[in-house]
């Protein structure tokens, strides 16, 4: 051998080792502990950037609040470290996980200025990109059922980050039970009779913040999770026993057909409003409903009217008919002969259709 071939050993022992060291990343996927991206992101010819850069997405704390009809902006926004000097292409996703834990879904996929929106959030939500890596979530229109867990995820090639954010809606909690009485509702039927009073069924954090209000209702009742719990702020023997501390009574998760019970209801702010209506003699339920629709309105719901007491402060010392058939009126402000010294939606049940009360409508705005 040479000397001149000796001198070439080294060399080509080391471009031997390299192309060994490709091979073995081809195959086995080696890493080299950087984060590196492939999303349109390198030279134009198939080969990766390994930059050293983490990708990092941010919220603020602390769920969104916001109430039913309003808009509501879920705050989102992803950064570099350290920064970049050129603009890179990402992914963004937006789901939601309902209050009710049901299955995520997708809300928004958006890849540059293209976007495409899901369900019942179609032509509702858009993104808000105001400053360099702002991707947050603006919905339209809130809707009770908009409760719930949303994910923003930005993905960047093989590397993806997420947070969480919870919305709220502002709103008051009321017990239900139809005409029939006391635990007649399955799971189904406790949703239906919600929705037909324009609210939903609560949701656990609803009631907690309710019970924290001062509710305090001795009927078990539905929540949106399919639990059955009650809200106890004045201990006695009869609701769970007069030695246990004040808070949320919880019989579980229960069988969504064959058990029965009432129902906790959510309502939110209203676009119209509620106004009584009276005849000297009164009104039967027959002709309660003629006169508010022969004054352009509607008879009221027991949502419309526990939202016009909570939100607008109505206060009527007149029982009047609802929908459903039952008799209520708003006190804001207690004073005798109005009920009990506590502010609150005071019930004369469901009484025959023939007597004769006052009547609360309902007209949108």
């Amino acid at each position: 051998m040479t000397r001149e071939m000796m001198n070439a050993l080294p060399l080509l022992v080391t471009v031997l080792q390299l192309q060994l060291l490709s091979f073995l990343a081809a195959a086995v996927g080696y890493s080299n502990g950087f984060f590196y991206q492939d999303n349109g992101n390198g030279n134009g010819e198939k080969e990766i950037y390994f930059n050293g850069v983490r990708l990092h997405v941010e919220t603020t704390e602390g769920p969104v609040f916001a109430v039913r009809g309003s808009s509501a902006t879920l705050p989102c926004h992803y950064r570099y470290e350290p920064e970049l000097s050129i603009p890179r292409r990402t992914r963004v996703k937006w789901s939601w996980l309902p209050a009710d834990r049901g299955h995520e879904t997708d809300v928004l996929v958006a890849l540059g200025q293209l976007h495409r929106s899901f369900g019942d959030f179609k032509g509702r939500v858009r993104l808000r990109r105001s400053m360099p890596g702002e991707v947050s979530l603006v919905i339209a229109k809130l809707q009770l059922n908009d409760t719930g867990r949303y994910r923003c995820k930005v993905i960047d090639g093989l590397e993806d980050e997420s947070i969480t954010i919870d919305l709220a809606l502002r709103g008051v909690v009321f017990p239900y039970q139809p005409s029939g009485g006391r635990y007649h509702l399955n799971f189904g039927m406790a949703q239906k009779a919600c929705e037909e009073q324009d609210s939903a069924l609560a949701t656990f954090d609803q009631l907690f913040s309710a019970w924290e209000e001062g509710l305090d209702w001795c009927n078990a009742g539905w929540l949106a999770d399919g639990t059955v719990q009650y809200p106890i702020t004045m201990p006695r023997k009869a609701c769970g026993g007069a030695d246990m501390a004040p808070g949320i009574r919880n019989y579980g998760a229960r069988h969504r057909h064959a058990h029965h019970y009432d129902a906790f209801c959510f309502s939110s702010s209203l676009k119209g409003h509620v106004y009584f209506l009276q005849q000297p003699h009164g009104l039967n339920f027959t002709e309660a409903t003629q006169i508010c629709e022969g004054d352009g309105a509607k008879i009221a719901k027991v949502g419309q009217l526990y939202a016009a007491w909570r939100f607008m402060g109505l206060d009527r010392c007149d029982a009047g008919w609802l929908a459903d058939g039952s008799v209520r009126y708003p006190i804001a402000h207690p004073r005798p002969n109005c009920g009990p010294p506590e502010p609150g939606v005071r019930s004369f049940g469901f009484p025959y259709y023939h007597h004769r009360h006052g009547v609360y409508c309902y007209i949108s705005h």
